[in-house]
């Protein structure tokens, strides 16, 4: 057992290196759409052949692909942290036991609306802004507890700028969270503040 569980362990720390590696990449890319590009064929390949993947067995033998859609450029923002309500919530997970969040504030989207922004107040800090959109749980839409678009801990970070307190917010990234295609896993997902009334058609989507 002890040697299945390091072993599990050491996968999971290769899959977050590459992620952090992957993003990087994204942030110096030359272009939006290549760095668009880099993530959709990354995503393909940890999905499809890394032991890590939240991809079941049986869904890896007829793999083609993550439903990601083309580059839409009108869904890239930079945008400031705006104040908001104190507020927060707990999620417990399976093996980390109860992990709290913090809202810190809120980003106002352009033709859109308003999502909390997460501060993660155990070990590690970090970001995290996941949403819902008008499209979660329909045919051909997107996952119905919603998609995550930045989570810093785990690497999913599009850049921000400290001086200016703002954060680049591109929804062509937005991913399902690992529970969208394996329900053993537990996955923190859109709070009320994080669902918007407008369909999101980019990113990757669900065919679950």
């Amino acid at each position: 057992m002890t040697g299945t569980s390091a072993r599990t362990a050491v996968e999971v720390v290769d899959w977050r290196r590459r992620i952090f590696a992957l993003y990087a990449e994204i942030r110096r890319a030359d272009s939006p759409e290549e760095a668009h590009e880099l993530w959709r064929i990354e995503r393909d390949e940890l999905m499809l052949r890394h032991p890590a993947t939240a991809l079941l067995p049986e869904d890896r033998v007829l793999f083609e692909g993550l439903p990601i859609v083309s580059y839409d450029p009108a869904w890239r923002f930079e945008l400031p942290i705006l104040d908001a309500e104190p507020g927060g919530f707990e999620f417990a997970t399976g093996t980390d036991g109860v992990v709290p969040f913090e809202r810190i504030g809120r980003v106002e989207v352009p033709d859109a609306g308003s999502l909390d922004v997460w501060r993660l107040m155990s070990y590690g800090g970090g970001l995290f802004i996941p949403i819902r959109d008008a499209l979660a749980g329909r045919a051909g839409g997107t996952y119905g507890g919603g998609r995550y678009l930045i989570d810093t801990i785990k690497g999913a970070d599009l850049g921000a700028d400290a001086e200016k307190g703002t954060l680049v917010l591109d929804f062509n990234f937005a991913y399902n969270p690992s529970c969208a295609y394996d329900p053993a896993w537990a996955c923190p997902l859109a709070q009320p503040g994080n669902v918007l009334d407008v369909p999101v058609p980019v990113g990757e989507m669900y065919a679950g």
